[in-house]
């Protein structure tokens, strides 16, 4: 994909953004990013507690990481900032971010990165390893689960509780406790 003057632009083009500038990069194209609203903060934060408190109830080896966090799906035209991720690998995060595929990742839904998360995203993450990838939709107050080993997918509501496939359904996250 190239911009509106065909050029194509590649990691070391994000990595030289002003501090504060927050871009992602599919393919080459560069797509800019927003300032998330109160409601998507909200359930982040609520996403964090909830994994970074069974991490550490468990003393798991796994870490969970918030936006703006990098990964760098490839090292030269694939650069995403999930919502939130979880990386279970400790040899794929270095000071820059997390290299390649996470074990879990969430993003949660704005009306303008609809098709990013639903459609290019989703075969991003497919593509490049992710094993679980939560889309939240606060408007339409749903989550969709991709188990991306099994090629399988849930659909769920803010009224229910959510199994977390990469634990093997030892953890689940009660959506109704953030109402």
């Amino acid at each position: 994909m190239r911009d509106n003057e065909g050029k194509l632009y590649t990691v070391a083009d994000i990595e030289a953004l002003p501090e504060g500038e927050l871009a992602e990069l599919i393919d080459g194209k560069m797509y800019m990013m927003g300032t998330p609203t109160t409601t998507h903060q909200r359930i982040i934060g609520f996403l964090h507690l909830k994994f970074g408190n069974y991490i550490n109830g468990r003393k798991g080896k796994c870490e969970v990481f918030l936006s703006p966090y990098g990964v760098y799906l490839n090292e030269t035209d694939n650069y995403v900032i999930p919502d939130l991720l979880v990386v279970c690998n400790k040899d794929k995060v270095d000071e820059k971010g997390c290299h390649g595929g996470p074990d879990l990742v969430v993003e949660i839904v704005s009306p303008s990165s609809k098709k990013m998360d639903y459609a290019i995203k989703l075969f991003k993450y497919r593509t490049y390893g992710v094993r679980e990838y939560w889309i939240v939709d606060p408007e339409k107050r749903r989550i969709q689960v991709y188990d991306l080993e099994h090629d399988d997918m849930e659909e769920y509501t803010f009224s229910d509780k959510v199994s977390v496939g990469i634990y093997d359904g030892d953890l689940e996250i009660d959506f109704s406790e953030m109402l």
